[in-house]
């Protein structure tokens, strides 16, 4: 099983573009935390192109809870922050047998000390060029498609 799991994410059209990558790559569940906009929003729909009607998604505030059902249920939590001291995506190791949640924050802030303190395991994606830097739903789709091909 694949999950994703977008936390505070403050562009609706980011949004829309995390029902694609999760249509994309066989995302199980979606779960729309914190103040993550959700569905029916033209925003979201204009970006999705309809993923929003195919993706099993679920909106709840405490993403803390979610976390903690999900590592209840045997899932790995995979948090992403663009921080090198953690794993790199490139290197990170991942269990065919294993379901995974792919857990991203908002773009000025990612994610707090706690919540990465919740995830089981972290990772960052390496970049090459000057910036350094990948919008929330690109990254997103980045970190899926490592999973779904590795797995």
């Amino acid at each position: 099983m694949l999950y994703l799991i977008a936390h505070n994410i403050r562009s609706l059209y980011n949004v829309g573009s995390m029902f694609r990558n999760a249509d994309a790559f066989g995302v199980d569940h979606l779960y729309l935390t914190g103040y993550t906009g959700t569905p029916p929003r033209v925003e979201i729909a204009k970006v999705s192109l309809g993923a929003e009607q195919l993706v099993p998604w679920s909106h709840a505030r405490n993403v803390e809870e979610v976390i903690v059902r999900l590592k209840a249920e045997g899932v790995s939590i995979l948090a992403f922050e663009s921080d090198a001291s953690f794993t790199s995506l490139s290197e990170h190791v991942f269990d065919p047998k294993q379901s995974y949640a792919v857990l991203v924050g908002n773009e000025p802030d990612g994610l707090s000390a706690p919540l990465m303190a919740l995830a089981t395991d972290r990772a960052y994606i390496p970049m090459y060029g000057q910036k350094s830097s990948l919008n929330v739903a690109v990254a997103s789709g980045v970190a899926l498609y490592a999973i779904r091909t590795r797995c």
